[in-house]
């Protein structure tokens, strides 16, 4: 262990910042405070006081001069932390940057009644903060298979690529396994520990992708999108480096989305008929999987998956839809209905404690990204409390004295809050002053708390939505073109389902943004998380707090 922890100073140090020790919670407490989420601070009626402009009662001084002590009581009871774990929890929000965290915790508390401002994601009571720095080795702002691949692999490496060194370019098919990056994942397999992949996007997508896949260009989801001559050189697509897994005894549970990656193109989809499957090699990649694990179990509907048993022996393969999973805010109409987040978690954290040796689980929020770069708040901050409330399940069935949860981002987005609102002012609604009524722009215009500074929101852009929102996870609708001038929002429902958010510049779909990103973490290795880090170093902290991992192997996968 002691080589392990000089190698995650030597690595952090390279990275431009030092760990300073902290402490964590222990579960008991944790556990307490994430239950409270939606009451977080909020006041008895003897610490209220009139305010002397609103007329509104808020909290006293003395009730924040109490709380404030209460913060620091909490903080000195918390014993010392560990800092080797049996188990590691990474959970992604993806696209989820400080804003985004700020308006889900707002939208959770107004949906339970409060102002918004006081309440916390369960995340927000973990006791150990930093910020990531997401930048890759050619991008200023990056995309989620460069970051992922810092965050899996321990080296920063190029946008677009998975799991790969920064030598390769982008689309080559050069030397793949010379350059291709070990990741924790395939080190856990080998170590006999239990592995999981979790994500409400597709399983083929570039986030999940990098725990176990190695490709110069994260399009190669499946065959289909591969050029003829990379796969005529030996490379692989990422559907069948998933099934064709080399480490260890496969990976145990993979849940998501993305079922046509796996499907030939003779294969209807058993929910959307009209779909088809996209490989064109005509391999059944589902069959390979049933063939590979006679033991193992598939599920692709909410009434298969509420029926496992997850005690029983053997890998897990859920694949819940043709492309993307739904949105939380559109799971209720699913045909074929398909599990939630939260449900996903905690039948994966169930099928894996079973492993002796421990285990590594990977859950990502996916579709965050996908209703930022739609423009559609209402989606994207939706999905964010979903992953909080998966975050709370998995908080409540590990402990923090052997599991380590962090809670990150892989990249921010566009995303702001913006105006002079006054407090508990709807945050999907129009900015609004003391007085009740909207704040107006220089053209005597209301407009929202929200915005984006660029996307499709741009006034005038076409509101057509073809095939809905769940097959335009990078735009929320056709886009053509824009007129000049704002419009009248005094009458337009901005709280509504597909509401669009303004945009400043006019763009087909929101982009990502470039600052640095919030990390949360509980458990052993948690004091590691402190101060601004480098975003790959988040790999050397779960590597360094499990002991079943030997100090670091050579990069490339043999």
């Amino acid at each position: 262990m002691t080589s392990q922890l000089t190698i995650l100073v030597g690595a952090i140090l390279l990275g431009g910042c030092v760990a300073a020790p902290s402490t964590s919670t222990s579960a008991s407490t944790l556990n307490s405070t994430t239950a409270s989420a939606q009451t977080a601070i909020a006041p008895d009626h003897d610490d209220e006081m009139p305010d002397g402009r609103t007329g509104l009662r808020v909290e006293s001084p003395d009730f924040w001069r109490a709380e404030g002590r209460r913060i620091l009581a909490r903080a000195q009871r918390q014993p010392n932390s560990h800092t080797r774990a049996r188990n590691v929890i990474l959970f992604v929000g993806d696209g989820m940057g400080i804003a985004s965290v700020t308006a889900a915790h707002i939208l959770q508390g107004q949906q339970h009644g409060q102002r918004g401002e006081e309440n916390l994601l369960s995340f927000e009571h973990f006791p150990s903060t930093a910020f990531s720095k997401t930048y890759t080795v050619d991008m200023q702002t990056s995309e989620s298979a460069g970051t992922m691949s810092a965050m899996m692999t321990g080296i920063k490496t190029r946008g677009g690529s998975i799991a790969m060194d920064q030598i390769p370019v982008r689309g080559t098919c050069i030397a793949t396994q010379e350059h291709a990056a070990r990741t924790l994942l395939e080190q856990a397999e080998d170590a006999g520990m239990a592995t999981g992949v979790v994500s409400t996007a597709r399983i083929t997508h570039a986030t999940p992708a990098a725990t176990y896949a190695h490709v110069t260009d994260r399009d190669w989801e499946t065959d289909s999108r591969m050029p003829a001559q990379r796969i005529a050189e030996g490379c692989l697509d990422i559907a069948q480096q998933l099934v064709d897994f080399k480490h260890g005894d496969g990976i145990d549970v993979v849940l998501g989305g993305g079922r046509t990656m796996f499907m030939t193109a003779e294969q209807n989809d058993p929910e959307e008929a009209f779909r088809k499957g996209l490989r064109r090699d005509g391999r059944d990649l589902i069959k390979a999987w049933q063939t590979r694990y006679p033991n193992g179990r598939y599920v692709w509907n909410s009434a298969q998956f509420n029926a496992l048993d997850l005690h029983a022996h053997g890998p897990l393969l859920g694949l819940f839809e043709a492309d993307h999973m739904e949105f939380e805010a559109d799971r209720a109409r699913d045909a074929a209905g398909e599990p939630s987040l939260t449900d996903m978690t905690r039948a994966a954290i169930t099928a894996l404690q079973a492993n002796p040796e421990g285990f590594f689980l990977m859950v990502e929020a996916g579709r965050i990204d996908h209703g930022h770069h739609a423009g559609n708040a209402y989606r994207a901050l939706t999905d964010a409390i979903e992953l909080s409330n998966a975050v709370k399940a998995a908080a409540e069935l590990t402990g923090d004295d052997d599991t380590l949860i962090i809670v990150t981002a892989d990249h921010s987005h566009t995303f702001n809050i913006v105006g002079y609102p006054t407090r508990g002012n709807p945050i999907l609604g129009l900015a609004r002053g003391e007085d009740g009524k909207p704040m107006l722009d220089a053209l005597g215009l209301p407009y929202t708390t929200l915005a984006y500074t660029n996307g499709p929101g741009y006034p005038g852009a076409s509101a057509e939505q073809p095939e809905g929102p769940k097959h335009f996870p990078h735009g929320g609708r056709e886009y053509k073109g824009v007129t000049r001038g704002r419009s009248d929002l005094s009458n337009v429902a901005t709280d509504e389902l597909n509401y669009l958010q303004e945009s400043a510049i006019p763009a087909p779909a929101e982009t990502h943004a470039g600052e640095d990103v919030p990390v949360y973490a509980r458990g052993p290795g948690s004091q590691w998380v402190h101060g601004a880090l480098e975003q790959h170093a988040l790999y050397w902290i779960m590597q360094a707090v499990l002991p079943q991992l030997t100090a670091p192997r050579p990069s490339a996968v043999p």
